[in-house]
């Protein structure tokens, strides 16, 4: 941080500052296009932020991997807290959480515990969520859909509407592919195509999932195998937007009407990749930390319908 700053910030400067870290994102609407807008940006009242430029449809979180106990942040559960409390501060808050998986680390009991815990002091009016393959190492993923099951009957794949808005919940971490690969499967991508079938190619379509709908890096399995035939079922649409998490990194691409964007974790950073041996949390020194972190700024034109990124670290 810069010199000038007070040695003994304010709790609102903190939260303000970890919001710059990536811990969440909100998406506004405008135009029929989704934009994402970091957590600090989204929290002034100014009338020429970027929040004010279209409706606060929802908040993306991702990765708080509650359990996680490690140098690369011994209290995830008090990053999530923090995370909670800067939503909360918001003066114009969405009425959607979307967590995009790994909730816990080890998928225990205590763990879920803790984070339903913690999420339930999150004031939105509704959560919506998909498993990461840390909330399921038991294989059948009985403690996650014991708790966040029954919107999806137990699938973990459904979906549901919102202000015009068709949101869809993916699941890819049930079967892994060949090199660690995430997977839809036939029986998924089937519903996934009759989800779709009569929806007007006007709706905006936000789809939702864990592992990455497009190859980020393959040897690492930064992907989904089968994410090219769901792609195939959206082409149509005019509007599309894919989260996801698991890299622990913010990551964007467009083709065509697809955005895809790549949350950040609330518990560590993961290297770039192909940095290193493979992925995992990664350790930096105190002094290093902020070149780790930074702040997506969002500015979006009206006419025409314009969202341009500039990124900045906070050293």
């Amino acid at each position: 941080m810069p010199s000038d700053r007070p040695s003994q910030p304010s709790r609102r400067d903190a939260l303000k500052c970890l919001a710059f870290g990536g811990v969440g994102t909100v998406f506004v609407l405008a135009g029929g296009v989704l934009s994402p807008v970091e957590l600090a940006l989204a929290a002034t009242t100014a009338d020429d932020s970027p929040a004010a430029s279209g409706i606060p449809l929802f908040l993306q979180i991702s990765d708080s991997h509650i359990g996680f106990n490690k140098e690369a942040n011994p209290d995830v559960a008090g990053t999530l807290k923090q995370t909670i409390d800067f939503v909360n501060a918001m003066p114009v808050k969405p009425a959607l959480t979307i967590h995009t998986g790994d909730i816990t680390h080890l998928s225990k009991p205590a763990e879920f515990d803790l984070a339903a815990q913690l999420m339930s002091g999150l004031n939105i009016t509704e959560l919506h969520t998909v498993p990461g393959e840390h909330d399921v190492t038991d294989g059948a993923g009985t403690e996650y859909f014991n708790r966040f099951g029954q919107a999806s009957g137990n699938k973990g794949y459904y979906s549901f509407d919102h202000q015009g808005v068709h949101f869809v919940g993916l699941v890819n971490v049930m079967h892994f592919r060949q090199n660690g690969l995430g997977s839809l499967g036939d029986e998924q991508l089937a519903w996934l195509d009759d989800d779709l079938k009569g929806r007007s190619s006007s709706t905006p379509i936000v789809v939702f999932t864990h592992m990455p709908m497009w190859t980020i890096y393959e040897p690492w399995g930064w992907g989904t195998g089968d994410a090219g035939e769901a792609m195939s079922y959206l082409k149509r649409f005019g509007s599309v937007t894919v989260l996801n998490g698991h890299i622990h990194q913010i990551m964007s691409k467009v083709e065509g009407n697809i955005t895809f964007h790549t949350a950040r974790s609330t518990a560590y950073p993961q290297p770039t990749p192909g940095d290193g041996p493979g992925p995992g949390p990664l350790k930096v020194a105190s002094d290093r930390l902020p070149a780790m972190l930074g702040v997506t700024r969002i500015t979006i034109a009206r006419h025409p319908l314009k969202a341009s990124l500039a990124d900045t670290t906070l050293v």
